[in-house]
This record gives structure tokens, sequence and C-alpha cells, in this order.
């Protein structure tokens, strides 16, 4: 599994939009570039987190741990009958 184009172009042009295109239309007055920051500050951060996050499901450093019981079931259900390491 790699990554897809679509989600990755979905998620910038999102962020991209909040934190390029929004801070065009904050409000005028003696906190406008305060809130332009904030806005161009929140767009960076989310959409880093979003792609740590992707990128990690790509490759986990963990998988599910599953007792004897549970693989012996999953491998007689697929067709995979457990034999004791003979064969």
């Amino acid at each position: 599994m790699g990554a897809s184009f679509v989600p990755i172009t979905i998620f910038t042009v999102l962020w991209g939009v909040v934190g390029i295109v929004c801070p065009i239309f904050a409000p005028k007055g003696p906190n406008r570039g305060i809130i332009q920051v904030v806005l161009m500050l929140t767009a960076a951060t989310c959409w880093l987190f979003w792609l740590c996050a992707y990128m990690a499901q790509m490759n986990p450093l963990i998988g599910p741990r599953l007792n004897n019981e549970t693989l012996i079931w999953i491998a007689h259900t697929w067709g995979n009958p457990y034999n004791n390491g003979t064969k």
C-alpha cells in the first residue's frame, strides 16, 4: 500500500485554502495580522499532523497481536488447516 494521489491532493488544497486564501478575508482591525498568522500556522500544523498520521498508516510499526486460538481459527477458516508444523 502506497500513498494515494487523491487524498494528499484534497487535504493539501483544503489546508492551502485555510492558510493562504482565508487570511486574505481576515477582518480589518488592530488584530488582523495576528488573525492571519493564526490561520496560517493552524493550516500548516494541521496539514503536517494529518500527513504524519496518513503516512504512519502505510507502514505500521506494530501489527495486531493474536493469540494461538485465533490464529488457528483464521487458518482453518481461510482453508489452511493447522497441522502442528508437520506437512
